[in-house]
């Protein structure tokens, strides 16, 4: 994989000394900006973004190539801040055996097998959350899903956590995200310096939990159970350092993907009322089976749900909620010609390939019948690919689903304001959060 002499760099610009083209891309819709690109180059070019150089794959062949059959080469990369702030033992910043054993404990604490236990206690959260929003005048979706998907998270990770625990968790979670994305440094009153405190909290209050959870030797079967039963083959077991970190790591990873997707979803169906007809006829009829939601959600029935199923597909390709992923280049490596210089970062665009007319005919329309085919291998990636996949993929659609339901078959909806224009915190979201109206549907 060593490049050849004939190998060059791809095509591009690289911008302003340092700077590069960061200031290109946040100026304008990163979307654009990428599109673009690979319109003026083809399906990789070089850039600068953030003071480093990339290189930037908007195919599927290539993407899977970095993720895939020679992700060996290439290593997940975070800036220091962030991993410090989640903690750097969290599984999305390894690679290798540690990565490995780690994804495993995770994928198997989330698998369908697991989380169909967890259906009545999503329900519950669902139904309460709903509830909740239409007690209210006027509500921001996103931070609402926020809060519902930090529930679920909760409740995926500790089963039944009592309510000084979760406060406590949900307080400081919610400083130390605040903190995430602002600028590093640890002058007093900063967000950042902030969010490292909290941070600190969080550990002692997960130290909390687990040393209760030893002393009651409890057999639960949630992902900290997993964390904490773990013994690689020397016998080695997980630290509480270790233990925290990826609980934090998890919580992070499903709190705001999910909460996006859910608002876009509620979005694209208020905006298609014969859509939203379509979903409600699917949904009333598992609600009328269940004598009128009396009695809960089946598995069968959720597994079951084709139209709802093809709405968070097509939502999840037009959003692109991950639009591309970070890895860095560990040797010089040749792709297609091109030299991948050592210590570059790459980026594979998910969004560019979900947006690509030859793989999605007339991409910018909302068309969830698109996928009564499945889409060709490799071109639809919404949560990634690979071995850093996202091992919760099979909650976060168990969730979309439950809240889908309750939602269509008990409640309205009505957008106010603007309803077209995106905002990215980082991940793209409708303006101020998708600002609506929920009321209980006394015709249900």
């Amino acid at each position: 994989m060593k490049h050849k002499q004939r190998a060059k760099l791809p095509p591009g610009t690289m911008g302003w000394p340092y700077i590069g083209e960061t200031l290109q891309m946040y100026s304008q819709d990163p979307n654009v900006f990428f599109a673009a690109k690979q319109e003026r180059y083809g399906d990789i070019f070089k850039t600068n973004i953030l003071g480093c150089p990339c290189v930037m794959l908007a195919s599927p062949e290539a993407a899977r190539f970095v993720l895939v059959t020679h992700s060996h080469l290439f290593k997940p990369t975070y800036p220091k801040s962030k991993e410090k702030m989640i903690g750097p033992s969290a599984l999305f910043f390894h690679q290798g055996d540690y990565h490995a054993h780690l994804r495993k404990l995770v994928q198997n604490s989330l698998s369908p097998e697991t989380i169909r236990k967890l259906v009545p206690d999503i329900e519950d959260i669902a139904i309460s959350a709903l509830e909740s929003l239409a007690n209210q005048q006027v509500t921001k979706t996103f931070y609402e899903m926020k809060k519902f998907a930090f529930e679920v998270g909760i409740l995926s990770i500790f089963g039944q956590l009592n309510t000084r625990y979760r406060e406590e968790l949900k307080e400081n979670y919610c400083i130390v995200e605040k903190g995430y994305n602002s600028f590093p440094t640890n002058l007093p009153g900063t967000a950042y310096q902030k969010a490292m405190v909290a941070r600190k909290r969080l550990d002692q209050i997960l130290n909390e939990i687990i040393s209760e959870r030893k002393e009651k030797k409890l057999l639960e079967n949630d992902l900290l159970a997993h964390l904490l039963n773990f013994k690689d083959e020397k016998g080695q077991t997980l630290t509480e350092v270790q233990i925290a970190d990826n609980i934090i790591g998890v919580l992070f990873a499903a709190q705001d993907t999910t909460a996006s997707a859910l608002t876009w979803i509620l979005k694209y169906l208020h905006d298609d009322q014969k859509l939203l007809e379509a979903v409600k006829e699917e949904q009333k009829a598992i609600f009328d089976l269940n004598d009128g939601g009396k009695r809960p959600l089946e598995w069968a029935q959720i597994r079951n749900m084709p139209q709802t199923y093809r709405v968070i597909s097509e939502s999840l390709r037009m959003s692109s909620i991950i639009s591309f992923t970070f890895r860095e280049a560990v040797v010089d490596i040749e792709y297609n010609g091109y030299l991948i210089p050592k210590g570059w970062k790459v980026m594979p665009l998910f969004r560019n390939i979900h947006h690509n007319p030859k793989f999605f005919t007339d991409p910018e329309t909302f068309n969830p019948s698109r996928f009564e085919v499945a889409p060709k291998p490799g071109t639809y990636t919404p949560f990634g690919n690979g071995v850093h996949a996202c091992p919760g993929n099979e909650l976060a659609k168990l969730e979309m689903l439950i809240l889908i339901h309750h939602l269509v078959t008990k409640f309205r909806w009505h957008l106010v304001g603007s309803k077209n224009v995106i905002q990215y915190s980082p991940f793209p979201i409708p303006q101020h959060g998708l600002p609506a109206r929920f009321r209980k549907d006394y015709k249900a």
